[in-house]
C-alpha cells in the first residue's frame, strides 16, 4: 500500500469569496465507499483528494473506514487551529505514533511539558549560534561536494539524505557517523514514515500491535534510527572539527567549531546540564534521546527532500539558475565563509528557496484532536473529533497563490510588489497569502529550528551549484511521493564543473534535453540564411502575383546567427530607408500568406504605419531580424484589434482566443500548425519557433513568461468589462504595462542583435526597475496618443488617464499633466540606471541603449502615426 501521486495538483478553486456556509455539523465530502470511505480516494491520490475538499467548504468531513475525521481547507482556520486552539487541539495520531516509538520529546510534548522543553532546547538554536553553525555547514558541504566527479551520475535524493543528516550530525552533535550508519538510518526512514502513517489510520490502536508486515518494518526502522543516534550522542567530540587549522570553514582558532566553548554547548551536553523545571531533577538519558531523535528526523529528511526539489527546479528554469548564481557571485563570493549578514543580502536566492518550500511543502498532511468542543469558523467541532490539514493543498490554494503550480519565486520579492506587478498588485503572498505560508508551523508549535533549516538550505545549495552544474539524466526527473512528507524521489544528474560558465556569466546549453521545453540549440533560422524566403501557408498565386513579381527582385539581407554564448554584438549601420520599405513589402506578403489580412484590408491596415515604428525603435535591425519585429508586431496589433469587439466583453469568447495561443510557449512538444488552425494561431506558432530559433532555455523561459503576462491581460480586460467592473490605478499600471507587450519586445531586442545581454545584468535588481521604467514610459506615451479614441469607446477603456481622472476626481487636463510628469520622471530615472548598470555592466551597454531607443521610438511614431485618428481602425 502506498500513497504516490506523480502530477502536482493545486488545491480546487473555490471563488473568489467564500460562500455562507450554514452552522452545524461541517459537510460530508462526496464519493465514500461503503465500509470504507474515503480512504481509497485518500491513498491512491492523496494531494489531489486533499487539495479537492476546499470546493465543499473550509471545514470537511471525511470518512476512514468506521472513523470520522475533518479536515481544515481554509487557510485561516489552519492557522486558528494552530495558534488560538493550541491548547484545546493537541496533536493528533500522526504525531502519536512517533510519541510511542520515540519518547514524549518537542515534536510530541504537550502543554507545560512542551513549553519547558522547549525553554531547554531554545539556546542551541539562538542567533549567538548562527554564525558558527553557518561555518560548520559550509565546511560539511563543501567537502561534500568535493567528493563528486565530472561525468558522476548521481541520485539527488540520496545525496542530498547524507548531506543534511551530516550536518545536523556535526553541527548539533559535534559528531561524525560512519558511512554504515548513514546508510542504516536512510534506509530506515522510508519505513517509518511509512508506517507512522499508516498506524495512523488504524481504526483501533491495537492492529499497531500485529505482526503485519508494515508494523515489523516500522519497529525496525526505530530501532535503527534509536541506534544511530546513540551512535551521535555518545561520540566523543572531534579533535579535527575544533582545532586551528579550520580549512574552509576556518574562523579562527575555533576552527568554526560551536561547541569550543565545551561538550554542554553540544545540543546532548545543553540538555544533560538542564533540570526539569517540573521535577528540579535532571533530564534523563531517554529524555536526551528523544529531543535528539526529534532534530535527526526533523533537521534531515524535511531538509534534504527540500534540496533535492531546489535542484530539480532550477535545472527546470535555468534564468532563475543564473540569477541565483549572479548573487551568490555578488554578496557571498567563493570561498567566502557565510555569515548571517550575508544570508540577509540574499534576498532572490531566499525568495526561491521560499517558492521551493510553497510548491513543495514537505508536510503533506498534519492532524490535531479536539480535547473538548471547540469553535472553529462557522463549525462546532465536538470533543474528541480528529482534525486533518495539508500545508501542501494550503500553499497550493489558487485563492491565495495564484497560478500556484508555476514555479515563480519573484511572488516573494517585496520590491516587485512595490511596483505593482508583484504579489501584492496580484493577490499572490504579499497579502493574504504569505499569512497562509506556514512550512514551519504557527503558534506555541512552530518549528524551534526555522532559521537553521533555512540556513542549511541556502548553504548547501550554494556549494553545490558553485562547483557543479547538473544536468537531468533523460527519464530521471523528481516526482512526488506522498507519505507523511511530499518526497522527491527519481531525480538523477550528471554533473559538469561549473567553470564551463562563458566569460558573459551564460550557461553554455545542457547537453541532455530538458523534457517538456523546445530545447534547440545550434538550429539555425532558415530566414536568417541569405537569399532565403519566409516558409508558411500562402494564398492563392493569382492574389499576389504582382507583389510577388516586386519582392522576388529583393535579395533577403542575411540575419545574424548566434552562439549560444557568443560576444555582444558589435555597433551595426543604420539602415537605408529603401531596406525598410522592403521590409514592409515582405511583411504585407506574411500577413496576406497566413490569411490575417486580404488584400482589401491592406490600405487601412497602412494606417498604422508599423514599419515605421520599428524602424524608429530598432535603428539597426537588419534583415531577419528587420523582418521578425514587424511580423509581431502585426500580428499583435491585430490580435489588440479583435478585443475592441465581442473578444474584449465575453469572457468566454477570449479564452477560446487566448488559449491556444497561451499553450505556444508554454512547453511541450512542438505542434505542427494544420489548416484549420485559425490564422492568429497558426501565424503565432511560426512566429514563436523565429523567436526561439538561436536563443538560449534561459532566454525562451523569460520570453515565455513574458508572453504569458501580455496574453493574460486579454482575458482579464475582458472579464472587467463582461462585470462592468473598473481596475484601480495600480491594477491599470499593471495591466498596461503587460498589455502593451513591451517586455517580449526587449526580448526580441537581444534576438535580432545576435546575441544575449550579459547573464548577470539580467540577475541585476536595476536592470528589472529599467525594463519596468521602459514599458511604463512607452505605455504611457501611448496611453497620450490613444486617449481621443479610447474615450468614445463603447466599453471601459484601460487607459491610465481615464483612470487617474476616475480615481483623483480631477479633470482631464490635470491626468494628461500628471501622465506627462510620469513620463519625464522614468526617463530621467532611467537615464541614471542606464549609467550605473553601464559600469557594472559594460558588456551589456547595447542592451541598455535599446531600451532607450525603444521609448524613443514610440514617442517619435506615436507623434506621426495615422493608428489614433478617428476612423483608423
Amino acid at each position: 500500500m502506498t500513497l504516490t501521486t506523480e502530477p502536482r495538483r493545486p488545491a480546487a478553486r473555490s471563488g473568489s469569496t467564500p460562500r455562507p456556509v450554514p452552522s452545524g455539523p461541517p459537510p460530508l465530502a462526496p464519493g465514500a465507499v461503503p465500509g470504507l470511505g474515503h480512504a481509497p480516494a485518500l491513498l491512491r491520490d492523496p494531494l489531489g483528494f486533499l487539495g479537492s475538499l476546499a470546493r465543499h467548504g473550509g471545514v470537511v468531513r471525511i470518512r476512514l473506514g468506521p472513523r470520522t475525521v475533518c479536515v481544515v481547507t481554509d487557510a485561516r482556520l489552519v492557522h486558528t487551529l494552530l495558534v488560538a486552539l493550541a491548547h484545546d487541539c493537541p496533536r493528533g495520531a500522526v504525531q502519536d505514533t512517533l510519541r510511542t516509538a520515540f519518547g514524549d520529546g518537542l515534536l510530541m510534548s504537550e502543554g507545560r511539558a512542551h513549553r519547558d522543553r522547549r525553554r531547554i532546547v531554545q539556546p542551541a538554536f539562538g542567533q549567538d549560534r548562527m554564525g558558527d553553525y553557518l561555518a560548520v555547514m559550509h565546511r560539511v558541504a563543501e567537502e561534500r561536494a568535493a567528493s563528486w566527479r565530472s561525468g558522476q551520475v548521481v541520485d539527488v535524493a540520496k545525496e542530498m539524505n547524507h548531506l543534511a543528516l551530516d550536518i545536523v550530525t556535526r553541527t548539533l552533535f559535534d559528531a561524525r557517523l560512519d558511512e554504515e550508519s548513514a546508510l542504516a538510518f536512510h534506509r530506515a526512514l522510508p519505513d517509518m514514515v511509512k508506517g507512522q502513517i499508516v498506524q495512523s489510520l488504524y481504526p483501533h490502536p491495537a492492529l499497531a500491535r500485529l505482526p503485519l508486515p508494515v508494523n515489523r518494518r516500522f519497529a525496525a526502522a526505530v530501532r535503527v534510527l534509536n541506534r544511530v543516534v546513540d551512535q551521535a550522542v555518545d561520540a566523543p567530540a572531534r579533535p579535527e572539527d575544533s582545532g586551528a587549522a579550520g580549512g574552509a570553514g576556518d574562523t579562527g582558532a575555533t576552527g568554526g567549531c560551536p561547541f569550543a566553548g565545551g561538550p554542554d554547548r553540544t545540543l546532548p551536553g545543553l540538555l544533560r546540564a538542564a533540570t526539569d523545571p517540573a521535577t528540579g531533577r535532571p533530564l534523563t538519558e531517554a529524555d536526551v534521546r528523544s529531543e535528539a531523535i526529534t532534530m535527526f528526523g526533523a533537521g534531515t529528511e524535511t531538509v534534504s527532500t527540500t534540496l533535492t526539489w531546489l535542484i530539480d527546479e532550477l535545472l527546470r528554469h535555468p534564468l532563475v539558475e543564473e540569477r541565483v548564481l549572479a548573487e551568490l557571485d555578488e554578496h557571498l563570493p567563493a570561498g567566502t565563509v557565510p555569515t548571517p549578514e550575508a544570508l540577509a543580502r540574499l534576498t532572490y536566492t531566499r525568495s526561491v528557496a521560499q517558492e521551493v518550500v510553497r510548491l513543495h511543502a514537505p508536510n503533506a498532511f498534519l492532524m490535531r484532536t479536539a480535547r473538548v468542543p471547540v469553535e472553529l469558523g462557522p463549525y462546532r467541532i465536538p470533543a474528541g473529533t480528529e482534525l486533518l490539514y495539508s500545508l501542501t493543498a494550503v500553499h497550493r490554494d489558487p485563492r491565495l497563490h495564484p497560478e500556484p503550480l508555476r514555479f515563480r519565486p519573484d511572488r516573494w520579492r517585496s520590491d516587485d510588489a512595490a511596483a505593482g506587478s508583484g504579489p501584492a498588485a496580484d493577490g499572490g503572498p504579499a497579502g493574504s497569502g504569505r499569512q497562509a505560508f506556514l512550512p514551519f508551523g504557527a503558534g506555541k508549535h512552530k518549528c524551534i529550528g526555522e532559521a537553521f533549516a533555512w540556513a542549511e538550505l541556502i548553504v548547501a545549495a550554494a556549494a553545490i551549484l558553485r562547483r557543479w552544474r547538473p544536468t537531468a539524466v533523460a527519464g530521471a526527473r523528481a516526482h512526488e511521493v506522498v507519505w507523511t512528507t511530499v518526497q522527491a524521489q527519481g531525480l538523477r544528474v550528471r554533473l559538469a564543473p561549473r567553470a564551463g560558465r562563458t566569460p558573459q556569466g551564460t550557461q553554455a546549453p545542457r547537453s541532455e534535453a530538458v523534457p517538456g521545453r523546445h530545447d534547440t540549440p545550434g538550429r539555425h533560422d532558415p530566414r536568417d540564411t541569405p537569399g532565403t524566403h519566409r516558409t508558411g501557408p500562402r494564398v492563392a498565386p493569382g492574389a499576389l502575383a504582382a507583389r510577388a513579381a516586386r519582392t522576388a527582385t529583393v535579395p533577403r539581407p542575411a540575419g545574424p546567427t548566434r552562439a549560444a554564448s557568443g560576444p555582444p554584438p558589435g555597433p551595426a549601420a543604420h539602415r537605408s530607408p529603401g531596406e525598410l520599405r522592403a521590409a514592409a513589402t515582405r511583411h504585407d506578403d506574411w500577413m496576406l500568406g497566413h490569411g490575417l489580412l486580404t488584400p482589401a484590408d491592406l490600405p487601412r491596415y497602412h494606417a498604422n504605419t508599423l514599419p515605421e515604428l520599428i524602424g524608429h525603435a530598432y535603428p539597426r535591425a537588419h534583415g531577419a531580424g528587420l523582418d521578425l519585429l514587424i511580423d509581431v508586431l502585426g500580428w499583435f496589433t491585430l490580435l489588440d484589434d479583435r478585443f475592441d469587439g465581442p473578444p474584449g466583453r465575453s469572457p468566454s469568447e477570449a479564452r477560446r482566443l487566448i488559449e491556444p495561443l497561451l499553450a505556444v510557449p508554454a512547453g511541450g512538444p512542438a505542434r505542427a500548425a494544420v489548416p484549420n488552425d485559425p490564422p492568429l494561431l497558426r501565424s503565432w506558432q511560426e512566429l514563436w519557433q523565429r523567436q526561439c530559433a538561436t536563443m538560449s532555455p534561459a532566454w525562451r523561459e523569460r520570453s515565455a513568461a513574458e508572453w504569458r503576462a501580455c496574453l493574460e491581460t486579454f482575458l482579464t480586460e475582458s472579464r472587467h468589462r463582461a462585470a462592468r467592473t473598473v481596475p484601480d490605478l495600480p491594477e491599470t499600471v499593471r495591466l498596461r504595462r503587460h498589455a502593451s507587450c513591451l517586455y517580449p519586445f526587449m526580448n526580441i531586442l537581444e534576438r535580432v542583435q545576435g546575441a544575449e545581454a550579459p547573464a548577470r545584468l539580467h540577475a541585476d535588481p536595476g536592470l528589472h526597475t529599467l525594463r519596468a521604467h521602459t514599458a511604463d514610459a512607452a505605455t504611457l506615451i501611448n496611453d497620450l496618443c490613444s486617449l481621443e479614441r479610447e474615450e468614445r469607446q463603447p466599453v471601459a477603456a484601460f487607459n491610465t488617464v481615464l483612470t487617474l481622472q476616475r480615481v483623483r476626481g480631477c479633470t482631464r487636463r490635470a491626468a494628461i499633466r500628471a501622465v506627462r510628469a510620469r513620463i519625464a520622471r522614468l526617463q530621467e530615472e532611467s537615464t541614471e540606471l542606464r549609467h550605473r548598470l553601464g559600469l557594472r555592466h559594460p558588456a551589456g551597454q547595447w542592451y541598455l541603449d535599446g531600451t532607450r531607443e525603444l521609448v524613443d521610438g514610440v514617442r517619435v511614431w506615436a507623434g506621426t502615426s495615422h493608428r489614433y485618428r478617428p476612423g483608423a481602425r
